[in-house]
């Protein structure tokens, strides 16, 4: 993160991690651990240190106190230190790992393994997956939008961020606050009307998440079954593009009530969002329908609308497809701003034309699981 004279350096806080040490085995925690990165938003800071999983209740204590040092750096008003625990690599067995278990025994931000046949997700009635086929569409844009949009429409929601490498959705909502881990769980941060739960809010912004595909579907798991999301409607998963490792874990943990594609208009990026849709009917996802984002460029200056990407393309893809059309969004300016702003367009611009298009969007999808609750319910 960007160094200013009233905030502490890298160099600091390993200091400080190396000066607490276990009256135990009179090691610090900088010697145990490794200094993955740190935060530091309005005064709080955030520090991550990597460590082998079965130390890790035991070094709470020296957490506590690392974190009240901490608070003597400069601009740090409060800390807290994050273990990312590891669990060491087991030597090989004949036999398979047992079925469901994470893949390659990796619990990327700590926590306590589930207990076996535990539910997921036990409180949830409905999960949905925002998904594109290829990056740049504006799959978190929908997303945050159409979760804020849901809780609009009066559904308890979550907002989960699966985009492991490319996590967003902490700036897209302004969630620039930690969440706080209960009795051995992370609660979502209450947000426009929502709870939601990403990577980016438990490490430093500039921290590139290079972790291979276990490690990944590790965290989405941990994001399932470690995260506190209580009793809710609907969970919205922003998975990230592609059809990869994430989409298959997802699937395989919760049962999905649907999927939502977003796409841009242009021939390039409905060929990989065909890809989607097939993907997600290949797994008995019931595919809610597409969105067209990027539609079409309205001036400010003379209201004129210019088709930059082209028009209707994903309509068309749609009808093709046999999977309905959610509606689309126009290319606005309103629209950036607002996810850089921290302030999704539904909620702080409800009258524009972009927030309109949100809600009807989300209108559309909430309709789609009042009717498949009552068919299963039937």
């Amino acid at each position: 993160m960007a160094q200013t004279p009233s905030s502490p350096h890298h160099d600091d806080i390993a200091r400080v991690l190396d000066s607490v040490c276990s009256p135990q085995t009179g090691h610090s925690l900088l010697a145990v651990g490794k200094f993955e990165g740190f935060r530091l938003e309005q005064g709080k800071l955030s520090v991550a240190l990597a460590v082998d999983r079965e130390q890790a209740q035991h070094l709470a204590p020296l957490c506590d106190e690392a974190a009240t040092r901490l608070k003597t750096l400069p601009g740090v008003q409060d800390a807290t230190v994050i273990l990312t625990a590891h669990r060491p690599a087991a030597p090989p067995k004949p036999a398979a790992a047992p079925r469901g278990a994470a893949a390659g025994g990796h619990r990327p931000f700590g926590g306590t393994p589930p207990e076996p046949n535990t539910p997921v997700l036990p409180g949830v009635k409905a999960v949905i997956a925002v998904a594109s086929g290829k990056g740049g569409v504006g799959k978190s844009t929908t997303a945050t939008n159409l979760a804020v949009g849901l809780a609009q429409e009066g559904l308890s929601v979550g907002l989960m961020d699966a985009d492991i490498h490319g996590p967003s959705l902490h700036r897209m909502l302004g969630a620039a606050g930690k969440p706080e881990v209960i009795n051995g769980r992370l609660q979502p941060i209450p947000v426009w009307g929502i709870r939601a739960v990403s990577i980016g809010m438990l490490v430093e912004e500039k921290q590139a998440m290079i972790w291979r595909g276990p490690m990944v579907m590790g965290a989405i798991t941990q994001f399932l079954t470690d995260v506190d999301w209580g009793t809710l409607d609907v969970l919205v998963v922003d998975m990230p593009p592609g059809t990869g490792d994430a989409q298959l874990s997802l699937m395989q943990k919760v049962p999905l009530a649907g999927a939502v594609i977003v796409s841009t208009p242009q021939d390039i990026a409905l060929i990989d969002a065909r890809r989607g849709v097939s993907m997600f009917e290949k797994m008995k996802v019931p595919v809610l329908g597409l969105v067209e984002n990027m539609s079409y460029f309205c001036c400010p200056n003379c209201g004129h609308n210019t088709e930059l990407f082209g028009h209707g393309g994903a309509r068309k893809e749609a009808e093709a497809m046999g999977v309905p059309f959610l509606g689309e969004v126009p290319l606005l300016a309103a629209i950036r701003a607002s996810g850089d702003e921290g302030a999704p367009i539904v909620a702080s611009a409800p009258e524009s034309e972009a927030a309109q298009a949100f809600r009807r969007i989300a209108r559309t999808t909430a309709q789609a699981l009042h009717r498949q609750a009552a068919a299963t319910s039937a």
